[in-house]
């Protein structure tokens, strides 16, 4: 099972578009869609990436808002994992004495206690936190 990280389905969006890496487009293609998952934290990204642009950019926020709510809702409707007990623990363990960005160690910690590979394009983020990753961005060896 995978977890796709933000940037990951920031980076989908743009397929449709003929504008997203093609080493993303290839990998898109071999995934199971319902192998894929994202988070609750992804989706408060995603929404705040929304509202930010419905307020500078009315005509772009609207297209956004269109994309989240019938496209990602939608592709993902009872696949978005809660930020639960174990995860929240499990957040917590790294980010002491290190700390680590707080959204970063909840989805890895959401991957991390649910045994699934994290599917980012900033691997170095999660670094340390001992959860499978994959870059799509790279192309497979």
């Amino acid at each position: 099972m995978l977890l796709l990280d933000t940037n990951v389905v920031s980076e989908l969006r743009k397929v449709a578009g003929g504008k997203a890496d093609p080493n993303v487009v290839v990998w898109n293609e071999t995934v199971d869609p319902a192998e894929t998952f994202i988070s609750s934290v992804v989706l408060h990204e995603l929404e705040i990436g929304v509202r930010l642009a419905e307020h500078s950019d009315t005509v772009a926020g609207k297209v956004l808002r269109n994309w989240l709510e019938n496209t990602v809702l939608k592709t993902f409707s009872g696949r978005i994992l809660p930020l639960d007990e174990a995860a929240a623990v499990q957040a917590a363990k790294w980010h002491v004495p290190n700390p680590k960005p707080i959204n970063d160690a909840y989805i890895a910690a959401i991957a991390f206690t649910r045994r699934m590979t994290l599917v980012t394009r900033n691997v170095k983020d999660f670094e340390g936190m001992r959860v499978a990753l994959v870059n799509p961005w790279e192309r497979p060896a």
